[in-house]
Formats: structure tokens, sequence, C-alpha cells
């Protein structure tokens, strides 16, 4: 039987979530230490699909020699269907990242290459299947070493025609709840992802993933908050961010030109300020879509730009 959280229960995890610090067994995650480049304690990490064909090996060193302090990786990266991922290569890949001095952050793209699987499909089969799946990818996220599974995936999720609104809250909730007691064993969260109506035609607004997630009631399922995405609602950035931030677990940075921060036209400085004002003290994991600028100006320039965004000096 999956425990309900008393009203207390969820306040205490809404604040300590939004410090970035509460983990599902109850034990505390920590940040990174504060320095006089970092007073805010933020954590910076950058998506592995974005140096295309390079080697996992040389994918971290180049991501530690920035100053990044994680890497996410999005399976179909290793392989097409994570069930085809050994034992050997998982320990290879986690083994890689500690060398480097770098944490798996977690996984995105999570069905991304996969077949017949759908979060909001009428067919009974396909969301078992995709249960089944998802299941799989908590092992491989915990098997890394990471602790978060952020669901994007925007044509699996995409409602099918004749299936309303409605009825695709009712799937993605039958298949996330029963995904939960795996999430809570595995201590993973899986953080839904808003995108845009460009993208998709299921949670295409923060306010519609969080009503999917207060649907589910369940810690470990929260959101992630992606910039490009946001910058596709009417509402301002840092208020979407204060609006959900009971419920943020991860956050992704980029331009809503799809390159990286600083790369176009979005002010981050205000963006930050009020991640630091909420107090989170998760992962700022740069995702980029348009790789054209190179994957070495792409890291190099982000973290730079992120980093002369930071506030200077920690709220009290």
């Amino acid at each position: 039987m999956i425990h309900r959280p008393s009203r207390r229960e969820w306040l205490c995890w809404g604040a300590a979530v939004a410090a970035g610090s509460l983990c599902h067994d109850g034990k505390f995650c920590g940040a990174a230490p504060a320095t006089a480049a970092n007073p805010w304690q933020c954590r910076f990490a950058i998506c592995n699909e974005t140096f295309g064909s390079w080697s996992h090996e040389r994918v971290c060193a180049f991501v530690a020699e920035c100053g990044y302090q994680g890497i996410e990786i999005a399976p179909y990266t290793v392989a097409d269907d994570v069930r085809d991922i050994s034992a050997r290569t998982r320990a290879d890949l986690r083994r890689v990242a500690d060398e480097a001095g770098l944490e798996i952050v977690g996984l995105h793209w999570l069905l991304a290459r996969t077949r017949d699987l759908h979060l909001t499909s009428p067919d009974p089969d396909t969301r078992r299947r995709t249960l089944d799946y998802l299941r799989d990818l908590a092992q491989l996220c915990a098997d890394l070493g990471g602790r978060v599974l952020v669901f994007g995936s925007p044509q699996q999720r995409r409602l099918a025609d004749g299936v309303t609104r409605g009825q695709g809250i009712d799937f993605a909730c039958e298949i996330l709840t029963k995904l939960v007691p795996t999430l809570d064993a595995l201590n993973i969260t899986l953080a839904l992802e808003p995108l845009s109506s460009k993208a998709t035609n299921f949670l295409t607004t923060a306010a519609e993933a969080r009503e999917l997630v207060d649907r589910v009631a369940a810690p470990q399922v929260a959101l992630t908050l992606d910039c490009l995405a946001m910058s596709s609602e009417s509402t301002p950035i840092p208020r979407i961010i204060q609006q959900q931030h009971h419920r943020l677990a991860h956050f992704h940075a980029n331009d809503p030109n799809q390159q990286g921060p600083g790369f176009g036209q979005l002010d981050f400085a205000p963006i930050f300020a009020t991640l630091q004002q909420i107090g989170y003290k998760g992962w700022i994991s740069v995702e980029v879509f348009d790789y054209s600028p190179g994957p070495e100006r792409l890291a190099r320039a982000s973290l730079e730009y992120m980093q002369s965004c930071l506030p200077r000096r920690a709220t009290d």
C-alpha cells in the first residue's frame, strides 16, 4: 500500500525539496559547498547528448575540466533499450564519471527511440509496458548513482486523437502511481517536465504538470522546470518558479533559441536570484537542442555565463 503523506509531511517535504536536500528515505543529500565563485551552493551539470559521438570518457573528462560537477545521461546515447545495458557497462559508466570527479545526476529523454511505449495511451497493455520500462529506467538510474528521472519525452506523452486531457491525466496518473513503490525503494525522483505546445499537446505548462504531480500525491513524483519551455508561457519565468517551488526537484537551463544559457536574449540573473530566494540547492543542468556552436563552446560558455549570473552573496 502506498503511504499517503499527511499535510504536515507534505509541508515538511516541500520545504526540503525546495532546499534541494531531501532524499526519499528521509536522508539529506547535501549541496555543493559555498565558495567565493558560487556562494549560493548550487550545482551545475550538462546533458551528455550535447557531445554527440564523443566517448563517455572524453565527455566526462571535458565536462570536469570546464568546471561542472555533474553529468546528465540520455539513455539512448548508451543503448536504444535500457534492458540491453549490461551490469558491467553500468559499472563502467559510473566509474568513469567518479574518476573524473563528476556525479551522474540522473536520466532524461527517458523514452526516446523506444517503441510501443506511451504515458497517455488508452491501451492497457501499452501502459503496462511503459510502467515496466520506467521501472527499468529507475533501476538504471540507481545503478549509475543518479537520483532523478526527468520525464520529457514529448512524443511518448502526446494525446492521441480522441483522448481527452482528462483521460490523459488519468492514464498518466495510473502509471506514475504504480511506479511510486519502485521509486521509493531505489530513492529516485521522477520529475515531470512541462514542455511547450510546439513540442507536445500534454502538460504544456508548469501548472498542468503540477496538476498531475498533485494527483499522484507522492514525494517521489515532482517537477523539472526548463527555461526554454517556461519561456513559451505568458507568466514570467521567475514567477513560475515561485508558484511551483514546493514541487521543484530539478532545473534545466537553456535559452529560447534552443542553445545554451547566454547564447540568446534570456537574462538568467533574475532566474537565479529567484532560485536562490526559494532556497533551491539542487542541480542546474544545461540542456540544449541546437548544437551548431559546437560542444566545446556550448559547454564552456554556458557555464561561464551562468557563473556570471550567480547572486553575489548567499541569502541569510
